[in-house]
């Protein structure tokens, strides 16, 4: 089975660059992880949202969207659990 792609939006590459070092490793690691399971165990689907996903890594999320027909993984957000829902 071929692994997803993994995209990002514009505003999802920034908040990531934001991020702390240490941080960012394993928000990358998830996220490369995405490409093998679009929904692995502990990831949650939105409500009220057509396709968006959530995972965790420690206090924060990333929302994505899964596209299973051309088998993409769109970052969508990439936030402190405090802000990522606003």
């Amino acid at each position: 089975m071929a692994d997803y792609a993994i995209t990002f939006a514009r505003s999802a590459r920034r908040e990531l660059e934001a991020l702390d070092a240490s941080v960012v490793r394993r928000v990358v690691s998830r996220i490369d992880g995405l490409a093998q399971e679009p929904r692995p165990s502990g990831s949650r689907k939105l409500q009220g949202e057509q396709n968006l996903w959530r995972i965790r890594i420690g206090d924060y999320r990333v929302v994505y969207s899964v596209n299973d027909r051309q088998r993409i993984v769109d970052i969508v957000r990439i936030r402190h659990r405090r802000e990522v829902y606003r």
